[in-house]
């Protein structure tokens, strides 16, 4: 016989992250009336997520220009690599305006042109300027200044560690949490998972430290489905500073991409452009495709690192001060100085699988954001849509959960026995995924890295750090299986042994856990 939670309480709905995914979902269902409650694993709450950190911005169409949302939809679909869902795409996009308008109106300033319009800038894989900025190169920052701000009025609880989502045969009943006060229940009908993404499955990541799959794991614990996860987006462009490649994982600066879009040049450490013939977008082209260009060029040079050249750009430190105080910590300076830089874990693609409005399979499960797979990303994110779906579907998602919550009413959940999970030392696993599964990959490499999470131990999850190692060893398991199941290269997948793209596995990847195997999902059947 087990103890009992050391406490209970009530909410209708409970949110699980403070990034805009999550906070866009609590303002909603707090403007519709319910009890709402979110929950921070980080003691910091809000400054230590993955959207404070964005830099470069938000895709939008702006009404009275040459861009269009066909457009836009177009070269997100292009971006995808065949695997994003239109419908979803499309439906994301076309309320990119209405959505950022409710964002400015909940007092976030971007950057403005001289005619007093929202000044726009282009990333990669774009066909138009259509991305909007704050502060330069600060966007994430100001996003979420403007969120907290709108958000002062919600019970915004940190140091909040999430242990199980709680349900029973039919639907979400609430979550089990673990704090300062011990382990206690939290009974809701409607939970939103907005935890963010996987980046710390490697040493190096542009992703702060609370990045480590933790809705991942929640939903398949819960018996749910999770798809793509194999796509992991490697930023072609994370400062390098000589200890990228350490045994020691951790956050490292981004050079957005931006910088490119104004003009900066790819070279290696002879001045060699990386991406001339690569693809006729150049510098410019899908992540993707950059990514591996510089990964192919270091391999076949031996180099550490390939450099950023924007000494050409004029007024560099007022456009991109987060960026240039980056090098400058580092000991460069981008005016008169290359940028050394490497790919680095920056997104995760795929997630929890939902449709636009954030529904999950299980009734009363909701998700938004980077852990979430609305179809939207397809095989490869392309640039500055991520705080643009975290805001619209987080918006859908808190709605969608508030009417589950007004419709069901509470059901009690039931305490659960303590929780155990398969547990991989992290330091071993980050050596091991950037070893085997990072930019490319190939089927030896795969081989290796499931045959030592086959090894992980059990462990008795009751605070932060277990969950976050349990997170991680589950979340690599899946990408370990739906990789050595995807033999071909698409997206932001990259297999050494399988370099072509093969038009019959134009096909997304679904994964669950069945009696804790992970079990991916084919048309054919199911493979494991």
């Amino acid at each position: 016989m087990t103890a009992g939670p050391s406490w209970q309480q009530r909410a209708d709905v409970i949110v699980i992250g403070t990034g805009v995914g999550g906070l866009a979902a609590a303002r909603a269902a707090h403007r519709a009336g319910r009890t709402v409650v979110v929950l921070s694993k980080s003691a910091a709450g809000s400054a230590a997520t993955a959207t404070h950190y964005a830099q470069g911005g938000i895709a939008v169409v702006l009404p009275g220009n040459d861009d269009s949302v066909e457009a836009h939809v177009a070269d997100t679909l292009a971006a995808g690599g065949g695997l994003c869902d239109r419908d979803a795409v499309t439906s994301i996009v076309a309320d990119s305006y209405r959505a950022v308008c409710d964002l400015a109106g909940a007092g976030a300033v971007f950057d403005r042109g001289s005619d007093g319009n929202w000044a726009l800038t282009r990333e990669g894989g774009h066909s138009r300027r259509r991305i909007i900025h704050a502060g330069g190169d600060a966007t994430g920052a100001e996003v979420q200044r403007a969120l907290d701000q709108a958000a002062a009025e919600l019970d915004v609880r940190c140091g909040q560690m999430v242990l199980q989502i709680l349900r029973d045969a039919e639907r979400v009943t609430g979550v089990l949490v673990a704090n300062a006060d011990g382990i206690g229940v939290i009974h809701a009908p409607s939970v939103v998972l907005a935890t963010g993404g996987l980046g710390h499955l490697y040493r190096a990541t542009t992703n702060p430290g609370g990045a480590t799959g933790d809705g991942v794991a929640l939903a398949l614990w819960a018996g749910v489905a999770v798809g793509d996860l194999e796509f992991i987006q490697f930023h072609p462009t994370m400062l390098f500073s000589g200890s990228n490649g350490s045994a020691t994982g951790g956050r490292r600066p981004l050079i957005t991409e931006a910088v490119r879009g104004e003009g900066a040049k790819l070279i290696d450490a002879r001045g060699a452009s990386i991406t001339d013939g690569v693809h006729p977008m150049g510098d410019l082209a899908p992540r993707d495709v950059v990514a591996g260009a510089i990964d192919a060029r270091l391999r076949e040079s031996g180099d550490q690192c390939a450099y950023l050249d924007a000494r050409g750009i004029d007024g560099f430190a007022e456009r991109f001060p987060t960026v240039t105080a980056a090098c400058r910590d580092a000991g460069i300076d981008p005016v008169r100085q290359t940028i050394p830089v490497v790919p680095g874990a920056h997104y995760s693609c795929g997630g929890v699988i939902t449709d636009v409005t954030g529904r999950t399979e299980l009734p009363g499960l909701f998700a938004a954001g980077e852990v979430a797979r609305t179809g939207m990303h397809g095989a490869n994110r392309l640039a500055s849509n991520s705080l643009l779906e975290g805001l619209v579907v987080g918006d859908r998602a808190g709605a969608a959960a508030s009417a589950h919550a007004a419709s069901v009413g509470h059901a009690d959940a039931a305490v659960s026995e303590p929780v155990h999970r398969a547990v991989l030392d992290r330091q071993l696993l980050q050596d091991a995924m950037s070893s085997n599964a990072s930019v490319v990959r190939d089927a030896h490499g795969l081989a290796r890295l499931q045959e030592l999470l086959a090894g992980a131990g059990s462990r008795r999850l009751a605070d932060r750090a277990g969950v976050e190692d349990a997170a991680l060893t589950l979340a690599a398991r899946v990408i370990a299986v739906a990789a050595a199941a995807r033999t071909e290269s698409r997206g932001c997948h990259h297999r050494a042994d399988y370099p072509a793209t093969d038009p019959g596995q134009a096909r997304s990847s679904t994964i669950r856990l069945r009696d804790g195997v992970v079990a991916l999902e084919t048309p054919a059947g199911v493979a494991s």
